[in-house]
């Protein structure tokens, strides 16, 4: 009896290439000398500093993008005792200047 063994190579026939896209033109203006801390987050609260020290309104994403927290703070303390341990993204918007960094907390 014969064994017939059939030998595959996967090969790509074409390959294509694709262009960056942008929609949005305008320049993203960050936050100056934004500073968070401490992160990982052990205990109840962050401190968030920036160059101005304003007022920061502030959104906490999870993972799967749904605001867990919405504050607005005039000091640099966050209060985060709501959140569970996890990972999320936390955007600071002061004086429509956006900045966005990804906070743990343990």
């Amino acid at each position: 009896m014969k064994k017939l063994y059939l030998i595959l190579f996967m090969a790509p026939l074409f390959t294509f290439g694709q262009e960056l896209v942008s929609i949005n033109d305008t320049k993203t203006v960050e936050v100056t000398g934004f500073k968070m801390y401490p992160n990982p987050a052990y205990g109840e609260e962050i401190y968030i500093t920036t160059a101005n020290n304003g007022t920061k309104e502030i959104q906490v994403f999870d993972v799967f993008g749904e605001v867990v927290l919405t504050d607005k703070i005039t000091t640099n303390t966050l209060n985060i005792s709501r959140l569970v341990p996890g990972v999320y993204v936390l955007q600071v918007t002061e004086q429509k200047r956006t900045m966005t960094r990804k906070l743990v907390v343990k």
